[in-house]
């Protein structure tokens, strides 16, 4: 069973043709703080307590944050659960009313790949509205938001090891229930009309 379920660890959870926000990719990045300290120079910034950064519908919430940027301009970050807590994020998906969501002790988010790399006691879950449709636990989850991929492996390391735990993975069944049979008429009595 093991094998199986790390056969199947790199899994794309889809909903029809739904992907995160598209117009997302082009949104400024905004986070607020109970308090922080910003590099104009670098334009990295470490902020605590309360943590929420906003980026079109993505919103990461967290108690301690580390924002760097690189040369071309695309903004990296670090999340860290607040004690007693979990760090999560929350985006719209393209299309209807279809939604992921995240949560884990550390969240990594990469600006330039559009990628969430979730460690220590993982889940990423995929809703309409507020049905749960699909939910991948493990102890790392790397979240594709461009291609909506999710990789589970059983160590916080990012790598699959054997006896390194398990990993989860849940569907909804999308299939329709078979119409009820029609009912069949009493057979005619002899005799009587």
């Amino acid at each position: 069973m093991k094998k199986i379920l790390l056969g199947i660890a790199s899994l794309a959870l889809a909903c029809g043709a739904a992907f995160a926000e598209k117009a997302d990719s082009n949104k400024p990045v905004k986070i607020v703080a109970d308090s922080g300290t910003a590099n104009m120079v670098t334009q990295g910034a470490t902020v605590e307590g309360n943590v929420v950064l906003t980026r079109g519908t993505l919103i990461v919430k967290a108690g301690k944050a580390v924002l760097t940027e690189d040369p071309e301009g695309y903004k990296f970050a670090t999340f860290w659960a607040a004690p007693g807590t979990m760090a999560t994020f929350r985006q719209k998906r393209d299309g209807g009313d279809f939604w992921v969501e995240g949560e884990a002790e550390r969240i990594e988010y990469d600006g330039k790949f559009e990628i969430m790399k979730l460690f220590s006691k993982s889940k990423v879950t995929q809703l309409e509205g507020v049905k749960v449709t699909q939910q991948a636990q493990g102890a790392y989850i790397s979240y594709d938001t461009r291609r909506e991929e999710v990789k589970v492996l059983n160590t916080a390391t990012g790598e699959s090891k054997v006896g390194g735990g398990r990993v989860e993975l849940n569907f909804d069944s999308q299939r329709k229930p078979a119409p009820a049979p029609a009912p069949v008429p009493a057979p005619a009595t002899p005799g009587k009309q």
